[in-house]
């Protein structure tokens, strides 16, 4: 009611890219930013419900949500310079690449100093979280693997972020999955996994089609590095594979056009990407396309929890 207003009071509006799908060039002015409310909503419910859990020594809740606000920071930086300083490139892709590297270093470089020497996950379908398998790995082994998750899944969650209430759902689905794994586990992180469904539920009244609000960068960075140390701190980073199959065939999309179009001389493999794009230039309306891919990470995210 408030932040909308403000966000078009300063003129903080979308700018779309010609390279991307004609129709969407109608969107253009709509405010974006919004990542910031959600995350803030989250974290001051998380803070204040979750001070008791703190006192006792238990802040993995706390921990998780710190680098998710740093990955959101990093985004905020690009969406305050494209459109509040108008620099329409924002950060360089080297840039962010280089930020978001460092932020993961310092998670992985944590966790394992927290963890000691349990450099251990879940292996999907062996039995759940009380009777499955767990795959034990060398610790800078380890350290990479979780590194690779942290990075992978940010910039899975920010080519996803490209259609009305697409990111917002399907995150918000995902971390409802990792809240129940929590729950099951008695872990702390159903706080903060609660805290940000309940802020996506929120936003997600301003985001689906036609949005009147864009998370930008803000919001899908924080959610891409809340999603992978949620996942890493129960020792699920193996599940995000699974229920994170959007993410990854976002990123798969993108990777295969790029490589294919170098290889063949100029051919596509996809229409356009990311995958989304795709779909939408097949002739698919975009909430044909938001209402599958949330679709396909509900049964996968029940699949995975009947596991």
């Amino acid at each position: 009611r408030f932040y909308i207003p403000w966000l078009r009071k300063m003129k903080a509006g979308q700018e779309i890219k010609e390279i991307g799908p004609s129709w969407h060039m109608a969107k253009t002015g709509t405010p974006t930013m919004g990542g910031f409310i959600f995350i803030f909503a989250a974290a001051v419910v998380c803070l204040t419900v979750g001070f008791s859990s703190m006192r006792n020594g238990d802040y993995a809740h706390i921990f998780i949500l710190l680098f998710a606000l740093v990955f959101g920071a990093i985004g905020f930086l690009d969406d305050y310079i494209k459109v509040v300083l108008k620099r329409s490139l924002g950060l360089t892709v080297i840039q962010k690449l280089v930020l978001q590297g460092v932020v993961a270093l310092l998670f992985c470089y944590y966790y394992m100093v927290r963890i000691s020497d349990e450099c251990e996950m879940l292996v999907p379908f062996t039995g759940g979280i009380r009777d499955g398998i767990y795959l034990t790995m060398p610790k800078w082994l380890f350290f990479i693997f979780i590194y690779i998750i942290m990075i992978g899944t940010v910039n899975g969650v920010n080519l996803t972020d490209g259609l009305d209430g697409l990111a917002s759902s399907v995150t918000l689905l995902i971390v409802v999955f990792f809240s129940i794994a929590a729950l099951k586990s008695g872990s702390s992180l159903v706080l903060s996994g609660g805290c940000v469904a309940g802020a996506l539920m929120g936003f997600l009244l301003f985001n689906v089609y036609p949005a009147k609000v864009f998370m930008g960068d803000t919001g899908s960075l924080a959610l891409g590095g809340f999603v992978a140390a949620m996942a890493v701190e129960l020792k699920m980073p193996l599940y995000i594979a699974i229920v994170g199959i959007i993410y990854l065939a976002e990123v798969l999309s993108v990777i295969l056009q790029v490589v294919y179009f170098k290889l063949s001389g100029g051919k596509r493999l996809f229409r356009m990407a990311p995958l989304h794009h795709h779909f939408e230039q097949c002739g698919w309306r975009e909430t044909t396309v938001v209402a599958l891919f949330s679709i396909v990470t509900t049964v996968m995210c029940i699949a995975a929890i009947l596991d």
